[in-house]
């Protein structure tokens, strides 16, 4: 009886291995692409980790093919991405990409606010129309179908703005080397010329006179060797101006040099080491990435400035429902002398933002900044907009929501404005709770209620992707 056992284990054993051993190595035969009418084939394959001929373990396939649907997917060209195989012969497949193409030229009016973030003016400016730009914004994504993007823009009202810009991500053969270049320029009437009290101070003339006007040109070469690491090598030329007044009777630091002129280029070095699975609003992954900056190259003399910037991303999935985010950042000034008051941020602008700390902002040489979240999915679905959306492409918006659990901790040091800004120097805490909305994998929408240090709360919005 027991050899009679034995044998049918084996037999089971050999049975349940027969799959795994025929489908143990297999050979990509061809890699077919539908749907793409505007996008090159040549960028959808730059994606893939797999070229015709190549030879995979068929225990790795599975998760090739979910990593080349999220790089497709971070491209931002589609909504919507499907990547599967079949078998053509024993021993070779064929891979299938499917994808459904964005909606690509957005010549839309644009609206926008002067303050840093939607609390600030709803509360702070009391809905101040004032503060408001509008203009026309041109964006030409996918230009000419190689994921490279055309973008010009007009704004005035509060202030007035003119953008010019053009990238494109590949220009050789092998494509790995790219190319942007950058035309920004502004004026404001009103200006934010100092921090005091943790605050934005701002002043506008009676005859409402421009009072600050900024000129950029950047050029940027890119090179991505491989999948996920990028680098970024960029020239800056920077002039600004400001009214002589604001430096003789607001603040005479605003320049360091005392001189309304204010010129400078910059040479600059970003590396970036991505594996998130949706950048927008990852679940698993992680995201590294660094760069430092020469501001001044001793050719007009204006600034002298050497910064360091590192930031790491953590994001991890706990349950199918349940995450965690993380991230760390900082920043250190290796030049230890006073800088032009705009370029001096530390917490308050753009990614480095606290929660419970949307009214303030905390300027400085130095800053240390730790978030963490705890996500529990609420619901994910497709909504079908039928004929209320006339854009085909976008008629099915992928819907998600998550419920967050949010902690904030942040340090900056200001050593040349600490006796008037005193969150400068100790220890900044920030949390609560929130609801996040993802709309087309790319759309984040935050309300969160939060608290601050000094237990101050409110409910606020925010319009972004970071954490």
């Amino acid at each position: 009886m027991k050899p009679l056992i034995l044998l049918v284990l084996l037999s089971l054993l050999f049975v349940c291995r027969l799959p795994a051993q025929a489908f143990d190595a297999v050979t990509v035969e061809e890699i077919t692409i539908r749907g793409n009418t505007k996008t090159r084939d040549a960028i959808i394959l730059r994606e893939i980790p797999l070229v015709p001929g190549n030879s995979v373990s068929g225990g790795i396939l599975p998760e090739i093919v979910e990593e080349s649907r999220e790089l497709l997917l971070n491209t931002g060209l589609f909504n919507q991405v499907s990547v599967g195989w079949e078998q053509t012969t024993p021993g070779a497949i064929r891979l299938l990409v499917e994808v459904k193409e964005m909606w690509y030229i957005f010549p839309v009016p644009v609206i926008d606010l002067a303050d840093r973030n939607f609390n600030i003016w709803w509360v702070e400016q009391k809905r101040s129309l004032d503060r408001i730009t509008y203009g026309l914004d041109f964006t030409h994504r996918n230009f000419s179908g190689q994921n490279d993007e055309l973008k010009v823009g007009f704004e005035t009202g509060y202030a007035q703005k003119l953008e010019l810009s053009y990238g494109l991500p590949y220009l050789n053969a092998a494509q790995t080397v790219g190319l942007e270049a950058r035309f920004q320029a502004l004026r404001n009437r009103e200006l934010n010329y100092k921090t005091f009290q943790n605050k934005q101070a701002f002043f506008r003339e009676e005859d409402n006179n421009f009072l600050y006007e900024r000129l950029r040109i950047d050029l940027i070469v890119t090179y991505r060797g491989k999948w996920r690491s990028f680098h970024d090598f960029s020239l800056l030329y920077n002039r600004d101006k400001v009214d002589d007044a604001v430096l003789r009777q607001l603040n005479p630091d605003f320049f360091p040099t005392g001189n309304p002129l204010y010129r400078y280029f910059s040479l600059g070095y970003t590396f970036r080491l991505d594996y998130r699975d949706i950048r927008p609003y990852p679940m698993k992954g992680f995201l590294f990435m660094a760069q430092v900056k020469k501001d001044g190259l001793g050719i007009f003399g204006d600034r002298n400035a050497l910064t360091l910037r590192p930031r790491y991303e953590q994001y991890a999935t706990l349950h199918p429902k349940w995450s965690v985010a993380s991230l760390l950042s900082g920043k250190y000034s290796f030049i230890r002398e006073p800088q032009p008051y705009n370029d001096n941020r530390a917490i308050g602008f753009r990614e480095d933002v606290m929660r419970g700390y949307e009214y303030y902002l905390i300027d400085g040489l130095d800053m240390v900044l730790w978030k963490t979240s705890l996500r529990r999915e609420i619901f994910r679905r497709n909504a079908h907009l039928g004929k209320w959306m006339p854009l085909e492409t976008m008629r099915t918006m992928p819907v998600r929501a998550y419920f967050s659990l949010n902690q904030d901790l942040g340090f900056v040091n200001d050593p040349f404005a600490r006796s008037y800004n005193d969150f400068s120097g100790r220890l900044l805490w920030g949390g609560g709770i929130g609801v996040d909305m993802v709309f087309f994998f790319h759309n984040v929408f935050r309300l969160e209620y939060s608290f601050n240090h000094l237990m101050e709360k409110g409910l606020f919005l925010r319009f972004s992707s970071g954490i």
